[in-house]
């Protein structure tokens, strides 16, 4: 067996088992770190393809941003994870339903799978000869697709505004500063001045 080989088997395991692990972890923190086992065996898969970008992004970005975050979000909150189990147990038998139909259609996928006809040559050479894989990743994102590519940019910046507007709640208890108040005060009535007498107080 060779070195290439060897690697691609260790990774795609890796990949196997800490995407298995994330759902079945009863610790949600295990689950997290499970997933940036995932996240990494997926960037040295990408490695072994050529994809060195594609690679650093997934580390970068998932490892990097998204996987920590989790991390950050679920060792913070104080969540009851008892109660929060016993309330998913009742929705077992839909979750399992939902599952077999997942994996039905996904062996009906599969066996209708067909490669096309000049697919070994494209995965034999995923790139132009005289392109590197970032350079062509480029090309594809800002001439061919670049509608779609800023399309998607445009639903991710809705859902981050959609997410800080849904979460953005005024306590009464918290002191806010006003800034329009601050603005466009009467500088005549901002300060009161006292004729204080000598010998007397306030």
């Amino acid at each position: 067996m060779s070195v290439m080989a060897f690697a691609f088997y260790l990774f795609a395991l890796c990949t196997i088992a800490g995407g298995l692990f994330t759902v079945i972890s009863r610790n949600p923190v295990h689950s997290v770190l499970w997933l940036i086992l995932a996240f990494l065996s997926s960037a040295g898969l990408f490695v072994l393809l050529g994809a060195e970008f594609v690679a650093m992004l997934l580390i970068i970005v998932y490892v990097g941003a998204v996987a920590v975050l989790f991390l950050f979000v679920v060792m913070m909150l104080d969540i009851d994870f008892a109660a929060l189990k016993a309330e998913m147990a009742q929705y077992l038998p839909l979750a399992l339903l939902i599952g077999v139909i997942l994996l039905m259609q996904l062996a009906m996928a599969f066996g209708a799978w067909d490669f096309a006809e000049h697919a070994q040559d494209h995965l034999g050479a995923p790139t132009p000869s005289d392109a590197h894989n970032t350079e062509a990743l480029g090309l594809i994102l800002y001439d061919q697709y670049f509608l779609l590519f800023q399309l998607a940019g445009l639903i991710l910046l809705v859902a981050m505004v959609g997410a800080i507007v849904l979460t953005l709640r005024h306590r009464k208890d918290v002191k806010r500063q006003n800034v329009l108040a601050q603005m466009y005060r009467d500088p005549a009535t901002a300060m009161e001045l006292k004729d204080v007498k000598p010998g007397q107080g306030l």
